[in-house]
């Protein structure tokens, strides 16, 4: 896995801290690691797609957050666990993956790597 595709799945990570934080913040501390964690998901997101193709990282940011996010609900915050939910989490995920497989890193001459 390139370094573009890395700051993809780190901000994916820290997309779903903020999209928690959202829910259950209720204090000045949680607040700020909410901002905080949303403004290094958008920035990692933004520089990966300074490499690689908007549609196909944007997919891929929302699809692993909307998987971690899901996940996370039922690990730690006791969300029903649901079958169906998961099955559906598992194809999404499947069309992430599939994407990112089919999706060709682009070379920019002069370009830092």
């Amino acid at each position: 896995m390139n370094a573009n595709w890395m700051k993809v799945f780190i901000a994916a990570l820290f997309e779903v801290c903020w999209v928690i934080g959202l829910k259950h913040a209720d204090d000045l501390f949680s607040w700020v690691g909410t901002v905080i964690s949303i403004v290094i998901s958008f920035y990692l997101m933004i520089m990966a797609t300074k490499k690689l193709p908007v549609g196909t990282v944007y997919a891929v940011f929302v699809g692993l957050g909307t998987a971690g996010t899901v996940v996370s609900e039922i690990i730690f915050f006791g969300e029903p666990f649901k079958l169906s939910k998961i099955l559906l989490i598992l194809l999404l995920l499947i069309g992430v993956v599939g994407l990112k497989l089919v999706t060709k890193d682009q070379v920019q001459e002069g370009a830092d790597s």
